[in-house]
């Protein structure tokens, strides 16, 4: 029997996407000639064993021209992420600044995944050219490796819409051109754009260069990897500010995006629904958090509501910054924080997260569900931006919140068995489905290290990653009979 996926086409395009990855290893060792550390040697081995990798895949790939189908689209999308996070981890190895696989492979789908979680209690004690390639990571999986892929050399992923509909974010896609590697293009274009603006910001309001771009990438890919350990932009309120401008703007579809600045479309952008609920969303838990501040912690108007608005933006775009201990901050701002990981920002964006747009949905569902009560024959359509959603797409919604919940339940269970407590456990599971990679508990919090959980958890934390970056159903409808079964 023929089957019914296609390794050969997989593994030439695993191939030529891992010389991509060989290519921004090649930058990193750039640097670390440049700077004349450590580093050197740990990226020479692993730029040639990734390059040594690469031509392995495309030649087991062959010639072959043949397109993608969906089972591979969502095949090739995991392994894309898995593969990539494998040999992403070597420098780490060779350089001996993680010692066990388990943590590299950790700390790189953290960076991939742009989730910011990290094992490695003395960031600073890194070579810049680790701490660029850490950045780096995120930098390139905040939009999505397929995608970049797509960008820069459609003709490489065959089938680009399938391997596209596996790795974007979000229910809803919205054509900005009938080909999307021209849409890939344009959005990567901002995304460009606005890592050079928050860098040049940085670079003016008084950061170095080095810490200015590293912090830029880490900003802009929602991902919050620091260069520095404990709290992060405690540097001046100014470039606090900063940070949370383009953590913003970073949370906002990319697709959005491109019609305000390229086509000046204001009034559609300003009329989004989902754009709407997100902004609401960091304004009443900003106020909110910011009352909590004053009336219980003793805090000065300015600095509460910067505290605030930071948090508040850095955990709804599950960036994970933070320029204070939030863990020190009253209990319900944990509860605040903590809904506000698990709504996201909105769909399109480098985010992770349920996504705005879901949740808008899921609270318009319920609320029709009430009316229906007392009005069993009404008609009561969900609305998005004016247009009826379908019955299968409200379906699918509740499918993926389920499956949401259900995911938080299991790891949530495995984490208490295992000897976390409850708290931690919670917050670990949701920051980590959630892409958010900052715990609120005082055992660990923005300023604490995930160096101290057990190796089986830690491969449950890369997995929970995985999951929650491809939004759930693209890697667990691989473990589905009906996947692997013929028609």
């Amino acid at each position: 029997m023929v089957s019914m996926i296609n390794f050969r086409i997989i593994s030439k395009i695993l191939g030529s996407l891992l010389f991509i990855e060989a290519m921004f290893m090649a930058c990193c060792l750039l640097m670390a000639i440049s700077y004349g550390e450590s580093d050197v040697y740990a990226f020479l081995i692993s730029t040639l064993l990734t390059f040594g990798g690469a031509f392995v895949l495309r030649f087991l790939g062959g010639d072959t021209y043949s397109s993608l189908s969906r089972r591979d689209g969502y095949v090739v999308v995991t392994l894309t992420w898995v593969v990539f996070s494998f040999f992403g981890m070597f420098p780490f190895i060779f350089h001996g600044s993680l010692a066990n696989v388990t943590d590299a492979y950790f700390e790189t789908m953290s960076g991939f995944t742009t989730t910011g979680a990290t094992v490695i209690d003395d960031v600073e004690s890194l070579p810049h050219g680790l701490l660029f390639w850490r950045s780096l990571m995120q930098w390139i999986g905040g939009l999505g490796i397929v995608f970049f892929t797509i960008a820069v050399l459609p003709s490489m992923v065959g089938g680009s819409v399938k391997v596209f509909a596996a790795e974007a974010t979000g229910p809803i896609r919205t054509k900005m051109h009938p080909k999307l590697s021209t849409s890939a293009k344009w959005i990567w274009s901002i995304y460009v754009l606005l890592t050079v603006a928050c860098a040049l910001s940085f670079w003016a309001a008084g950061m170095d260069w080095f810490d200015a771009v590293n912090y830029s990438m880490s900003t802009t890919a929602t991902g919050g990897f620091s260069t520095h350990n404990g709290t992060i932009f405690l540097a001046s309120p100014l470039i606090e500010y900063l940070a949370i401008l383009f953590q913003f703007l970073a949370g906002i579809n990319f697709t959005m995006l491109y019609l305000l600045l390229f086509k000046f479309r204001f009034r559609h952008f300003l009329q989004n629904s989902e754009f709407k609920f997100y902004v609401a969303s960091i304004v009443v838990a900003t106020l909110w958090i910011m009352v909590l501040l004053l009336m219980r912690m003793d805090y000065d108007v300015e600095t509460a509501f910067r505290s605030s608005l930071f948090q508040v933006v850095s955990f709804i775009t599950t960036t994970g910054l933070s320029n204070t201990d939030a863990g020190a901050w009253p209990t319900m701002t944990w509860m605040i924080l903590g809904l506000l990981m698990f709504i996201g920002a909105c769909a399109g964006s480098t985010t992770g997260g349920f996504k705005s747009v879901r949740a808008m949905m899921l609270i318009k569902s319920i609320r029709n569900e009430f009316r229906r009560i007392l009005h069993p024959n009404a008609v009561l359509p969900v609305k998005v931006n004016g247009q009826n959603l379908s019955q299968s797409r409200l379906v699918t919604l509740l499918a993926f919140f389920s499956l949401y919940i259900v995911m938080l339940f299991i790891t949530l269970v495995i984490m208490v068995v295992s000897g976390i407590d409850v708290t931690n456990s919670f917050t670990i599971s949701l920051s980590l489905i959630s892409n958010v990679g900052a715990g609120l508990d005082t055992n660990i919090g923005p300023q604490m290290s995930w160096a101290d959980l057990s190796i089986g958890i830690k491969w449950l934390c890369s997995f929970l990653m995985l999951v929650g970056r491809l939004e759930i159903m693209t890697v667990l409808v691989l473990f589905t009979r009906s996947f692997w079964k013929e028609n």
